[in-house]
């Protein structure tokens, strides 16, 4: 665990340049072979040449675009576990990626809807009216809000929201076509423009996250200290819905619903830095563009010429991680 604020500023250095590492292999590395001159030359000297092309047109997006939704998901992974208590809360495990797909799915089956801006509006409704649905029946009963309920809440509304996005597709062979593969998580044939449109959104969610950490150490101390310190305990969470939202939204908008970033990560960066969320956040966001870049890379070579769907790659890395955080117990 680095322990020391000079270390941990070091640790952050040494992750955002193994970012800048696995940008340049995820440009480089694929099918077709790409050389460092070659992307150099594509900026001044463009030629229209096959390779040129590819790494304008399709790597150097999926780069960015896989950075940004996996910092995304990362952040609000660690923001939901902050909040809920809960080492297993994350956007794929609370229903907030499959409330975002379902309304994705809604809107292209019923109204047609295939721009960048109404995929992004419906994600980030499909998003709020998910974390809504099950903060509320993880709410529900005596005790109130716990860990346990807010787990089993999550699941049961994950599953229903697949289950009737799945129902919906089989009715509808056009928005099969249309989002069967974007609904299992990727970022290849991803558009520039579409990472540019949801941008600013999530600017604001990086923005504000950085500063809920020091709300959320003073929450973690409990909701009564918190308070009795002169915190807004209902503020400082609704802040934190609304950047979950956004961040996770925008991410599902982008590249559908990929799971278990939101899990694996927030858990990695408290083991190196700790419970404070003032360097969580951060590590967070560094380790999570690092693990999905990676991902992604994996999945240009494990079944090549093909390509496994980013999200098949972060399954296989994560699900091994989920059912050993699970056999800890959520109670930690």
């Amino acid at each position: 665990m680095l322990s020391k604020p000079f270390s941990k500023i070091i640790g952050i250095v040494f992750g955002l340049l193994s970012v800048m590492v696995l940008l340049w292999a995820s440009v480089i590395y694929g099918l077709t072979y790409i050389t460092t001159s070659d992307v150099i030359d594509s900026f001044v000297r463009f030629d229209e040449s096959n390779q040129h092309y590819i790494i304008q047109d399709t790597r150097i997006p999926r780069a960015l675009i896989a950075a940004a939704v996996g910092s995304s998901l990362a952040i609000a992974g660690a923001i939901m576990q902050g909040l809920t208590k809960n080492p297993l809360a994350s956007p794929s495990i609370f229903g907030i990626n499959a409330g975002a797909s379902f309304f994705v799915v809604i809107g292209v089956t019923f109204f047609g809807i295939t721009s960048i801006t109404g995929f992004t509006w419906l994600a980030f409704l499909g998003a709020a009216l998910a974390a809504v649905v099950v903060y509320s029946l993880g709410s529900v009963g005596s005790e109130g809000l716990t860990p346990v309920k807010l787990t089993l809440a999550g699941a049961a509304i994950a599953a229903l929201f697949s289950s009737l996005t799945q129902g919906m597709l089989t009715l509808n062979e056009r928005s099969l076509d249309q989002v069967l593969f974007w609904l299992a998580g990727a970022v290849q044939g991803r558009d520039l423009d579409l990472l540019v449109s949801v941008l600013p959104y999530l600017i604001v969610g990086w923005v504000a996250s950085l500063f809920m950490g020091k709300k959320m150490n003073v929450l973690m101390m409990g909701e009564d200290v918190a308070a009795g310190l002169g915190q807004n305990t209902i503020l400082v969470k609704l802040s934190g819905a609304v950047i979950i939202v956004l961040l996770a939204g925008g991410a599902v908008a982008i590249a559908g619903p990929i799971g278990f970033i939101g899990i694996i990560i927030p858990h990695i960066a408290r083991w190196l830095v700790g419970y404070d969320y003032r360097w969580v956040i951060p590590y967070s966001a560094v380790l999570g563009a690092m693990l999905l870049l990676m991902a992604d890379i994996g999945a240009r070579y494990l079944i090549m010429p093909q390509e496994v769907p980013i999200g098949v790659m972060t399954a296989f890395i994560g699900a091994p991680f989920f059912i050993y955080i699970a056999r800890r117990g959520i109670n930690e």
